[in-house]
């Protein structure tokens, strides 16, 4: 807990090396160019729930202008700060995205990255859409991308635990991830990052698998109506192979 935040510990545990963990591989600016196709009124304002480095807020505001990004991590909102230094028009601000609060009313809020499945109870969730629900303005777009449960089950292929590695471009570098499914929908999931120089790191993250069944249930409750599920940022219809959807919802 700081300044009344509760943080988890996500930015300690990826400190220094979250964005080699998520390299540069176009995902990032094909999600730029999907919010970007999403935005009902980019005039109203654009807020990130879970801004962390700015890897999405940052070019995003290049091409719409201000962007408001909440994350409860401080090493995080600390990356981001050292990036705006070469531009961008991004504000971080400190903050728990099931009770942050603002006087602004938001065109669109968007929730990327698997950040609403770091929550890791039903209410915990419920609670954070409800929040982005209320920070709308009428006629505004909550947009959500998280991990796709299927697969994620596939994976596993009926194991509790299973391994795998992704190869990265560079040589003799990628991620050695160590995965674990607990009860209660939780994914428990051990990285580790080998690089060039022979070195790793090592960080876990705990996170609630759902459906879009359960997000829009969520959205509904909060009193927004479900428009769209995508299994990609160019438009593509939600698929239950697909590793990450993407609900989209309004209000009216």
């Amino acid at each position: 807990m700081q300044n009344g935040v509760e943080d988890i510990g996500y930015g300690r545990q990826f400190k220094g090396w979250y964005d080699r963990l998520l390299p540069d591989d176009g995902l990032a600016a094909e999600t730029v160019e999907g919010l970007l196709a999403l935005h009902p009124d980019p005039e109203k304002g654009t807020l990130e729930f879970g801004v962390g480095t700015g890897r999405i807020a940052l070019p995003l505001s290049e091409r719409l202008g201000h962007v408001t990004g909440v994350d409860s991590s401080p090493e995080m909102l600390d990356a981001l700060r050292v990036k705006l230094k070469d531009g961008g028009d991004v504000e971080p601000v400190h903050g728990d995205i099931r009770t942050y609060t603002s006087k602004a009313r938001y065109g669109l809020v968007y929730c990327v990255c698997a950040t609403l499945s770091i929550l890791h109870t039903p209410e915990d969730q419920q609670q954070a859409v409800q929040r982005a629900a209320d920070l709308l303005a009428p006629g505004g777009r909550l947009v959500i991308e998280t991990h796709n449960k299927p697969p994620i089950l596939d994976l596993h292929e009926g194991r509790t635990r299973t391994t795998y590695f992704v190869p990265y471009a560079e040589p003799g570098t990628g991620v050695q991830t160590h995965s674990t499914l607990l009860d209660g929908g939780l994914w428990h999931c051990s990285h580790i990052l080998y690089q060039a120089d022979g070195t790793t790191r090592v960080g876990s993250e705990l996170t609630r698998l759902t459906t879009p069944d359960d997000i829009d249930g969520y959205a509904r409750a909060a009193g927004l109506k479900p428009e769209s599920h995508l299994s990609r940022w160019d438009g593509s219809p939600y698929s239950e192979r697909a590793p990450m959807f993407i609900c989209c919802y309004a209000k009216s």
